[in-house]
């Protein structure tokens, strides 16, 4: 199930249209087996006893985990993904426990209440007005390991373009304002985390970091 793009919640951009796990498109396909391959190899690296999504929308990592084992659970700013994150439970995994998923913002997390083994925040920087508030407050939780990821720029943009899509808004996809290279992205994040390993899986820059101590 996915929000249609557009939709906003409490007047902002929440879900996309085009639900990229489910793609038929062969391109589309191998670009997330890029994405999904980086991602697990760096969850695997972690060797996590817990694992907490930061910005899940709709569950399909957090559900991904439980399945593999891990002690998952997510959370999301957007009542709406969440209420569709705790159907996909159910049909799932035929349980839907009310602390799998929660409505919390990525500025209110709560050190006591939200921090895990590993903390996973992926493609949730590029909508935040506040990004280097948003890193603060992850770096407060005291995670041991934490995997950022956001889209690689301009190749985010000129994939867009080549495949037509936001051509008035100059390939930027709606509801993304914060724009960085794989190099100004580690900039960035090592004021605040020591990275410890670095993966661009077409078109992402994705991060392993651990809090400085």
């Amino acid at each position: 199930m996915k929000i249609s793009q557009g939709q906003t919640e409490h007047g902002i951009f929440v879900g996309n249209a085009y639900d990229k796990y489910q793609s038929t498109n062969p391109l589309v396909q191998r670009i997330m087996q890029g994405f999904e391959l980086a991602l697990a190899a760096l969850v695997a690296r972690s060797s996590p006893a817990s694992i907490h999504e930061i910005g899940c929308g709709e569950g399909y990592w957090v559900l991904r985990w439980l399945r593999a084992g891990y002690r998952a659970r997510g959370c999301d700013f957007s009542h709406t993904v969440i209420n569709i994150a705790r159907e996909n439970a159910r049909l799932q995994l035929h349980q839907a426990p009310a602390e799998l998923f929660s409505v919390t913002s990525v500025y209110d997390l709560d050190p006591a209440l939200d921090s895990a083994d590993l903390i996973v925040c992926c493609e949730v920087l590029e909508h935040l007005q506040e990004p280097t508030r948003a890193l603060a407050v992850l770096a407060s939780l005291r995670a041991k390991y934490l995997i950022l990821s956001v889209p690689r720029e301009p190749l985010w943009r000129a994939l867009n373009i080549l495949r037509c899509a936001y051509l008035p808004q100059a390939g930027n996809t709606p509801g993304h304002i914060q724009h960085w290279s794989s190099h100004s992205f580690q900039a960035l994040v090592a004021q605040y985390f020591d990275i410890i390993a670095v993966r661009r899986p077409l078109p992402w820059c994705m991060l392993l970091c651990r809090p400085r101590t």
